[in-house]
């Protein structure tokens, strides 16, 4: 069988924050791509401002380094698991994986994740075990639980066989060694291993073209781009091909552009063949898993299965008081727009209009997915609100089921009976409890999704900070009957419009935990804090004290209030019930009841709780 030896396709996979984005950089720094010109910054992959804020990779990226005579196109895909259906497709694109394990921390939930994925498509797999100079760093004992997991997810003979590099990413350096002061600053040994041990793509390119789309990008000037491998044939630009839809119907197309991608760059190209990593253009509804085939040669390949969305929120625009005073795009058909936009080439999120006006059902993978879309919203200038997160039920079978998760913690042992105790009350049931014999037990559970809406916080609260906490979509069950989770107090509601006052935030403090400070503006309806009842209290947070004389002037100057708790985008999204939504604009985070007056609001709850007891 010929294959093409001037090409490696590989994907570099990890759990989060083990340093596979780091890593990307030292080889394209160590590479032949870059000129010496090259100012390269940190984690330069992540080039969207959000995932160098957080240190995530949320989308799949693909770049090329030249290492002597090969060039090695590399796939660098998210390690949470929301982005989970993004590494699923990029391992139809390669041929080997670079698995990248902490020296310290081993192996992880996403670790599992993303290597099932990759030994399900029989890809040649190569460890590098990183930050080995980390303190507490056992790279031996982790390349020993690296195997086991590799065992215990039915690897071949072939795949048991990996070998093994050790690297400190972030020093630049790399050894067949384990230890740490036989590091080198190369990156040597991983080019050699790579090189020699992953399969070189086969080369048929005088066959009919087969080529599918597994990335969607967008460009205002092109349209719709689909990135994929060519798996067979050619293709050159001018050429008249079919795309075979999703649907099984055929449309006939023009190539008109193509792009290759090397370093950090995407360029135009005229002509590539089988084992190439492209970019086409010239197709309007192009979608991922699609075929582009000769037009006299239809032979489509296997669909690509896209993770379905579990989690959905509503979208709405904003209607506040202050609706429009902080953003620039705040009108509904503004919101409309955007978000059809992000539905192009986000396939994991879902998009559907509702009776409401102004408002839409957007479903997603989880939290962060959608949290994340609504952070680049607002620093696009966008106003809207948000409802409270839902978890999306499936009837299977004729019965209906609800997502459950794998759940694995990592805490300090004084902490495990809180945490349980805590997860039991979110229907959590414990799998397993291993005692690592250095003060931190792991213990695995298995969740229902809304279980966890905004346990996170909360978990850090628990363990002090001290915890680590991670998750992934395991499975639809049976739903849990008579249990709804979520928050058991009521929220401190201003009654009405102004400026909040410190005289007015000391008499309402001790009601509950204050959520602003003096100074910040409210309206009739916003929540300035959480009750300490379970029900709402409507306070007046704007009044001011009546000065009689001087001295009590200075009395009140001299007054100061508990440092408030400010909520991120994330703790609003998971403070909301379902009465509440949550207010976001470019500059603020707010939080409000979705019926403003404070009169036709307790009438509302009067008529619930009195249908509630019947």
């Amino acid at each position: 069988m010929k294959r093409r030896e001037d090409i490696r396709n590989i994907a570099i996979i990890a759990h989060v924050d083990h340093g596979k984005t780091t890593l990307v950089n030292e080889l394209l720094k160590q590479s032949d791509t870059l000129s010496e010109h090259t100012d390269l910054q940190d984690r330069a992959m992540d080039s969207n401002p959000i995932e160098r804020e957080r240190g995530i990779t949320i989308l799949s990226k693909i770049t090329a380094v030249k290492y002597g005579d090969t060039q090695i196109n590399i796939l660098d895909t998210p390690g949470h698991a929301d982005f989970g259906g993004e590494v699923e497709r990029i391992m139809k694109m390669v041929d080997g994986v670079l698995l990248v394990v902490d020296a310290f921390e081993g192996t992880m939930p996403q670790t599992r994740f993303v290597l099932m994925k990759a030994l399900e498509q029989n890809l040649t797999p190569v460890v590098v075990i990183n930050k080995v100079d980390r303190p507490g760093a056992r790279p031996e004992e982790v390349v020993d639980e690296v195997l086991e997991l590799f065992i215990e997810l039915g690897a071949n003979e072939d795949q048991l066989d990996f070998p093994v590099v050790y690297a400190s990413a972030i020093n630049g350096t790399s050894s067949y060694a384990s230890e740490p002061e036989k590091q080198e600053h190369t990156m040597k040994p991983i080019f050699d291993t790579v090189v020699k041990a992953i399969p070189a793509p086969v080369d048929n390119s005088d066959e009919p073209l087969q080529f599918q789309v597994a990335m969607l990008e967008y460009n205002d000037f092109v349209g719709r781009i689909g990135i994929g491998r060519v798996f067979r044939g050619k293709v050159k630009i001018g050429d008249e091909v079919a795309l075979t839809k999703l649907d099984g119907s055929v449309k006939n197309y023009r190539v008109t552009k193509l792009f290759g991608f090397f370093g950090l760059s995407r360029q135009d190209i005229q002509e590539a063949q089988a084992g190439d990593l492209i970019g086409v253009s010239g197709f309007d509804d192009i979608f991922i898993g699609e075929t582009i085939t000769p037009t006299d040669a239809i032979e489509p390949l296997p669909l690509l299965r896209i993770d379905e969305p579990t989690l959905q929120m509503m979208f709405l625009a904003n209607d506040s008081p202050f609706a429009g005073k902080e953003g620039t795009q705040v009108t509904p058909s503004k919101l409309e727009d955007r978000l059809m936009a992000q539905q192009r080439t986000d396939v994991s999120l879902k998009v559907e209009e509702t009776d409401q006006p102004g408002a839409w059902l957007v479903s997603g993978r989880g939290e962060l997915h959608l949290s994340i879309l609504v952070e680049e919203m607002r620093r696009e200038g966008f106003e809207l609100q948000l409802s409270r997160p839902q978890v999306i039920y499936r009837e299977i079978d004729g019965k209906l089921q609800e997502p459950f998760e794998s759940v694995q913690v990592d805490i300090p042992d004084e902490y495990t009976g809180t945490v349980i105790d805590a997860m039991a009350k979110r229907k959590g049931e414990m799998i397993d409890m291993i005692n690592e014999g250095n003060g931190q037990t792991r213990i695995l559970f298995k969740v229902p999704s809304r279980g966890l809406i905004g346990f996170p916080t909360q978990f850090m609260s628990d363990t002090g900070g001290y915890g680590i906490l991670n998750h992934s979509f395991e499975e639809y069950g049976p739903v849990i009957k008579n249990w709804e989770p979520g928050r058991k107090t009521g929220a401190l509601v201003s009654i009405n419009q102004g400026s909040a006052t410190t005289y007015s935030l000391q008499s309402v403090e001790g009601r509950g935990t204050l959520f602003i400070d003096a100074g910040v503006e409210v309206y009739e309806g916003m929540i300035v804090g959480e009750s300490s009842r379970d029900r709402d209290i409507s306070v007046t947070v704007t009044k001011g004290k009546n000065l009689t004389n001087t001295r009590a002037s200075g009395k009140d100057h001299a007054a100061a209030i508990k440092t408030p708790r400010k909520l991120s985008l994330e703790e609003s999204i998971e403070f909301l019930n379902d009465s509440e939504y949550c207010e976001v604009t470019p500059t603020s985070v707010r939080l409000r009841k979705k019926i403003l007056d404070t009169n036709s609001r307790e009438k509302a709850e009067k008529r619930r709780r009195s249908s509630i007891n019947g």
